[in-house]
């Protein structure tokens, strides 16, 4: 796998957005030749034929991008597939249309583009599935030996199996229980002590450690001397946070996050992305103003009560704040129930709300909340001040998350459903404690592009 923007993107997935990029270009160029009456030198260089191809190689990685076409590589359908493909050249076709309005200089002559995109529809499904059935199995499959049986190797070996893409093949494992998680499931090599001769013979890439019990004998001799032969070895949880995005709380130890070397940010990060925070918030308010108006509007129209709802948020550490968003339930909805989760279908949302909460317009006055340094644009969901006190309780390291500013949006929001139960909280922790570890420019610039994807699609929204 390769880290970009501080994230761990399989080797596969990055390959395959390459060329897809290439074929599309690929398609326009071809035709190009084909088709049209000027020299094709002339037209490429001298014309910006190539400048305008590029756009359109971008409209259609948007189009791949919003359908999820590289964050699950499994084709489900080659019709679906089809399908996908058709909407991300319609998503091509309304972005050539907007550059009329812009610059038509930028505009693909009309059958450079329709001839183009028909070759696409013939190549990208025929790439694809040559892709997906023989490259995946040439591109350097990763051979990784377990050491151990602890519930996160067990996680891994699912992620590993339903992500093919990874690039990463579990061989087997060593246990001395005979009682381990991965009965039926992985092929037992035999006991710890036999870890010498099994690497010998197996030849693994990787090992991964992660004992069930901590009293467990681990060999670290025999992993010593196979770590200085040039076989890599690393911790269960390091394994967990590349192939997840998040960092696993089972076993979790203070000592791993203490001595970590990128954990947390720098003061100059800090005060770098309170700039581009302040300078987000107020972009978006000046674009965003018709948008709010509307919206404040149609609230005050369609149901009695205030136009914002203001509620009480821990933020950065622990210090409370009021937090500005569109109302989207009935005014006074607990006044019998007191602080709950909102849940699916909640008779508490009113019906213009639910629109709201769907595309998040709900949440666009807490751009003042960033204005007035109390938020992030990125950063961990604030949580109320009744949650955050039971959930300390409940859950190891929910403080934590109140060491930077909550944020608008964040790792957790974009990849993780609304949680209303105790379980979805502890996965959106992990994502938090991944972002918190993690925080970067960078980062923030990729969380940012796929809430772009979240908004428009509606997802997660309850």
């Amino acid at each position: 796998m390769i880290r970009l923007f501080r994230v761990f993107i399989p080797t596969a997935t990055l390959a395959l957005l390459i060329s897809e990029s290439v074929l599309i270009l690929f398609c326009l160029v071809l035709v190009s030749v084909l088709v049209h009456d000027l020299d094709p030198e002339f037209f490429l260089l001298d014309q910006g034929g190539l400048l305008r191809m590029l756009l359109v190689v971008a409209s259609m990685l948007a189009g791949f991008h919003f359908q999820d076409l590289y964050t699950n590589l499994r084709i489900r359908s080659r019709l679906l597939l089809l399908q996908q493909i058709a909407m991300a050249i319609g998503i091509s076709f309304l972005s050539q249309a907007l550059l009329t309005y812009l610059n038509p200089e930028l505009m693909l002559p009309r059958w450079v583009m329709i001839y183009g995109t028909l070759l696409m529809v013939l190549v990208l499904p025929v790439w694809r599935l040559f892709f997906l059935r023989l490259a995946l199995s040439t591109l350097g499959q990763t051979k990784i030996l377990f050491l151990g049986g602890s519930n996160v190797l067990v996680d891994i070996a699912e992620q590993i199996a339903a992500k093919p893409e990874l690039g990463l093949q579990v061989v087997g494992y060593l246990d001395d229980s005979d009682e381990s998680p991965f009965q039926g499931k992985l092929s037992r090599l035999g006991g710890m002590g036999a870890l010498r001769q099994v690497a010998a013979t197996i030849k693994p890439d990787q090992i991964v450690v992660g004992l069930s019990e901590r009293r467990a004998r681990m060999p670290v001799y025999e992993l010593l001397d196979l770590r200085l032969s040039g076989i890599s070895v690393i911790e269960a949880a390091a394994l967990y946070e590349s192939t997840f995005g998040r960092v696993s709380t089972r076993d979790l130890r203070p000592s791993q996050l203490i001595y970590s070397n990128d954990l947390g940010p720098g003061a100059g990060s800090v005060l770098f992305q309170a700039v581009y925070s302040w300078v987000l918030a107020l972009v978006g308010l000046v674009l965003l103003s018709p948008v709010m108006l509307l919206v404040a509007i149609l609230v005050r129209l369609t149901s009695p009560g205030p136009i914002l709802h203001r509620q009480q948020r821990v933020g950065l550490n622990d210090v409370p704040f009021t937090v500005l968003k569109f109302r989207s339930m009935t005014a006074n909805a607990e006044a019998r129930t007191g602080a709950v989760w909102a849940k699916k279908n909640d008779p508490r949302i009113t019906p213009l709300g639910r629109y709201l909460r769907l595309f998040r317009l709900d949440e666009l006055p807490q751009f003042f909340n960033v204005l007035r340094g109390e938020m992030s644009f990125v950063g961990p969901r604030p949580e109320r001040p009744e949650f955050v006190k039971a959930l300390s309780e409940k859950i190891p390291f929910y403080r934590q998350r109140h060491f930077v500013k909550p944020g608008i949006t964040g790792w957790a929001q974009i990849n993780h459903k609304y949680g209303d139960t105790v379980e979805d909280t502890i996965t959106k922790l992990e994502y938090d404690l991944y972002y918190i570890k993690h925080i970067s420019p960078s980062l923030d610039l990729y969380i940012v592009l796929n809430t772009l994807k979240t908004v428009v699609l509606g997802r997660g929204a309850q």
